[in-house]
């Protein structure tokens, strides 16, 4: 058996880097509610990558910010399933493949099919915005999956 790698304290040793990840979440936060994104849309897309990027800490994040901003349990339970569900609009769908081609970026060919079943349904605006939401918040899941930070219920 090996010696587990302590976390990497990447906030505590940049955190500089962490201050500007930080600002371009608001900008993007701005642009999207600019653009007509609203804010239970955004917390899917940000659950659905913290989903598949395997990040503990972001998911129960956006579990929580999804119920604050007054997302219903029976919808967070079935996001994983997002595609055989009936609960999700065309919209909510669009944006959720889009975010998934953004979270998948190597699977290249897979990722262009979802931009295009994206873009009949979304304003490039809205499109664009939710990609840099998704953008963003695989940066900090990314950050959060190496500083490995605890996860606390209610968050």
């Amino acid at each position: 058996m090996t010696d587990a790698l302590p976390p990497l304290p990447l906030i505590g040793l940049g955190p500089q880097a962490f201050a500007a990840v930080n600002a371009l979440h608001g900008a993007v936060e701005e642009a999207a509610a600019a653009a007509g994104l609203e804010p239970i849309l955004l917390e899917l897309v940000r659950l659905r990558c913290s989903q598949i990027n395997g990040c503990v800490y972001c998911v129960d994040l956006h579990t929580n910010a999804a119920r604050r901003a007054g997302e219903k349990d029976d919808r967070l339970a079935q996001l994983v399933v997002w595609r055989e569900s009936e609960l999700f609009t065309e919209r909510e769908r669009a944006a959720l493949a889009l975010a998934e081609a953004v979270t998948l970026v190597h699977d290249h060919d897979a990722g262009r099919a979802l931009h295009r079943a994206a873009r009949p349904v979304l304003s490039e605006p809205e499109a664009a915005f939710v990609a840099w939401a998704a953008t963003v918040v695989n940066t900090y899941n990314r950050i959060a999956v190496t500083s490995r930070p605890v996860a606390a219920a209610g968050v």
